[in-house]
Order: C-alpha cells, then structure tokens, then sequence
C-alpha cells in the first residue's frame, strides 16, 4: 500500500490515524493535532484533509489582525537572525528595513497577488533585477515562515514570483581612462593622497571592498612585495565595523604586488605614520575607510577627468579587465581575484576575450607540415573485371 504523507497505522490494533502539523507556538514550540480510529488509510485521509481545510480557516481568522511589521519583528527577523552569519544579517536588514515598510499597513491576510506585483514594479523603475532578486527572496523567505506556523495558508509571492534574472552588464575603466582619473588627484594634499591611494590600490589588486577595509600593515610584505587577505569586514558606521570571514575559502589568498604600487605604499606609509598613523592600510583618521567617501571620490573626479562614473566594485572588474588586455590566463585571473572556481571567471569575464578563438586557429595555422610524396604508384583497377577484359 502506498505511503501518504501524516498518514500512519497504529500496528496493535491496525486501525489508521493522521498527525496534523500546526506550526509553532510563541515558545517555539511544535503544534500537532492527532486523529486517530479510522479503518480505512483512505477515511484517515479524508478526515486529514476536512481538519487542515477549517484550521486554516480558523487560524487566518485567528491572525486576521496580525500585521506584516508585527510578523517582521516578532517572528521573521529573529528566525533568520539565527540561520544566517551576522554579517549576512546585517547586510540583508538594511535591505529589508528600506524595501519591506511598502507592506508595514497590510494585514498579513490581506498582501494578495497585486499588491505585491506593485511593490515589485516599483522596484523595476530604479533598481537592477539583480538587486530586485535579492529583496524579493528575502520577502518571499518571510511569507514562507508565515505559511510554516499557520498564519497564512500559501505564499503568495511564489504565485507572483521574481523578476527575471537578467545578465549585468560589467562596468569597468580601462587603463586610459584610470590614468585619466588619477591624473586629477592633488597628491601634495595629505586626503586626497589617501583617496588617491585607496582608487589606485583597488584598480591595481582587484580586491573586494571589504577585502581591502580589514587590510592591515601586518598584512603586507614589503620584502617579498605581497599582500595577504584573510579576513573582510562589515562596515556600518564609524562606530560600527568589524571584522568577518572571507567570502568564500578560495578568497583566503596571497596577491604579488608590482614595484610601482610597493613603492607608492611605502610613501603613503610615511605620511600616514607623520599623521597619526593606523594599523588600517587605507585609513586617514584611524579608521578603516568606507564606501561612501570612496563614492564620492570616483564621483568627483570621473566629472573632473571627464569619465563616466562607475561604482566601487567596478574597480575589482576594472583589475580584471587590465589583467585580461594583458594576455593573462583565466586562471591566473580567477586565483588573483579570489573566485571559487573558473566559471565563476568566465561567467563575468569571458566576453572580454573577443578575440581567442581567432587567435586560436591562427596558431593551428601551419602547425601541420604537409610533404608531398615522391613515389608515384599505379592505381589499382577496382572496377568492374568484366568490363576491363572486354576491352582488352
């Protein structure tokens, strides 16, 4: 007899009973409903059904009342705190606390199909569907926990489901125009230096902006002109940083760094030490440096070198593409930028070599000496023996 789900057999007395799955209650707690004494699995089945049909009634009527904010903060956020790494959490509430207060005034009951397909269009008129992705995984990710304790009966967000998944353009600067950008920094004044050191450090390694906020001194060697990456941080606020683990393993690596950069380092050591000092190597006050003063600084002085603006991690892809213009290999690429594996690489950057298959087949040109051959040999008559004796 085929096995139906919370459907069992008591094996004493061979009569069927079914275990109903309720949810939580506030301690946490599992609800389970059991209905026992039925002859048939199929009578077992039945009653099943008729039971969760009047409880989900029952408990939408219950929560009829319970707004989105009320779930959020006192069911959602607390769960997925405790799933996810905190620097995933906080990274994902500041996300959640500027796109999710679109549904703080609905009842849980009452966020249906068009509603949420609004929220979702606006969305699509400002941000990338990437971005959207993201947000509206979050938000579907809390529906789902509001369907596992019985608030709701389904999610609606699968119903609506997400945007399209489109693939991003990769922004980046090419070297002129980096050189351009640089060339409009005042190096003699002890800030601009430090953003002129911070642009150029991340153009020329390809580092993660997290990656280079917890970089120290302690962990460059200026003997052998290497740089070791070990740890990211979260940075919130001046108040609020700290330090976390790298992305994924294969970002724990060790980066060779070219004379020109070692030898810039080293003056910048100088003056940051004549200025206060600090363990952080991009740091003007002590403080690790943050994306907002990098913003404003690849703003400023793209509009000054007349370059079109990109975003900060746009410099990691800008070292990608510089690495690739100068014939190095994806994998040396995907080493040097800490990816996981090598489709990662290419997934981002293989149509930045437009020209490998051509090259290709140029180096299979004449790779293969064809010599003619001097000895001549008769052909063989394969035809037919008839034929060939009557025309003798």
């Amino acid at each position: 007899m085929p096995k139906i789900s919370n459907i069992y057999q008591d094996k004493k007395s061979g009569k069927w009973y079914y275990v109903a799955n309720l949810g939580f209650n506030e301690e946490g707690k599992r609800i389970r409903k059991w209905g026992r004494g039925f002859s048939t699995q199929k009578e077992a089945k039945h009653a099943y059904d008729e039971y969760m049909n009047d409880f989900s009634k029952t408990a939408i009527r219950q929560n009829s009342t319970m707004t989105y904010k009320k779930f959020l903060d006192e069911y959602f956020l607390p769960d997925y705190k405790q799933r996810v790494r905190k620097r995933t959490y906080d990274n994902r509430l500041s996300s959640m606390d500027k796109h999710l207060p679109f549904f703080y005034r609905y009842k849980l009951s009452d966020i249906s199909a068009p509603i949420i397909k609004k929220w979702q269009n606006q969305l699509s008129k400002n941000y990338s569907s990437a971005y959207i992705r993201n947000i509206y995984g979050l938000f579907q990710l809390s529906l789902d926990l509001a369907v596992k304790l019985g608030l709701i009966t389904n999610n609606t967000a699968k119903i609506v489901g997400n945007v399209k998944k489109q693939k991003q353009k990769v922004d980046f600067w090419t070297l002129d125009e980096f050189q351009k950008v640089i060339a409009t920094f005042d190096v003699t004044n002890y800030y601009e230096l430090y953003t002129y050191v911070s642009i150029y450090f991340l153009f020329m390694t390809g580092l993660r902006l997290g990656e280079a906020q917890a970089l120290e001194w302690a962990d460059l060697d200026f003997k052998n002109e290497t740089i070791r990456i070990e740890k990211s941080m979260f940075y919130k606020n001046a108040q609020e940083f700290y330090y976390t683990e790298p992305k994924t393993r294969a970002s724990i690596r060790t980066i060779a760094l070219d004379d020109d950069l070692i030898k810039l380092l080293k003056e910048w050591k100088e003056k940051q030490d004549s200025n206060g000092g600090s363990k952080y190597v991009l740091s003007y006050n002590g403080l690790p440096t943050n994306k907002h003063t990098l913003r404003h600084v690849i703003k400023r002085h793209s509009n000054l070198a007349n370059v079109h603006h990109i975003k900060i991690h746009a410099l990691r892809h800008s070292h990608a593409s510089l690495l690739i213009s100068l014939g190095i290999n994806a994998l040396d690429v995907r080493d040097r930028l800490g990816h996981e594996d090598i489709e990662t690489t290419l997934g981002t950057y293989g149509h930045l070599y437009p020209h490998t298959n051509r090259e290709v087949a140029n180096k299979l040109t004449g790779i293969v000496i064809q010599q003619k051959s001097e000895i001549h040999r008769k052909k063989k008559f394969s035809g037919n023996q008839y034929i060939k004796k009557a025309g003798k």
